[in-house]
């Protein structure tokens, strides 16, 4: 049960990131969208897998490295944005 909590509360965090970056995609706009955003969040992320792997938490770990992939995509996307 503690794992399927992890597992679903993994995949919330993760629809709701790629939400934002398709929406960003599709509209080809940062409208309300702090670059620090996806800076703090890619910071964030990257530490947490780290710490993730250092400590054996394999939910913790497949999360952030989902995470900081999307967030890398969030950043490419937003300076893509910016030049339109």
């Amino acid at each position: 049960m503690t794992e399927l909590i992890g597992w679903a509360s993994s995949m919330v965090l993760f629809l709701t990131v790629i939400r934002q970056v398709q929406k960003q995609w599709r509209t080809g706009t940062n409208e309300g969208v702090s670059k620090w955003l996806f800076v703090g969040q890619l910071t964030a992320s990257a530490g947490f897998l780290l710490y993730s792997w250092l400590t054996g938490s394999w939910v913790f770990a497949v999360t952030n490295a989902v995470l900081t992939a999307s967030n890398a995509v969030g950043i490419y996307i937003y300076f893509r944005n910016r030049d339109n």
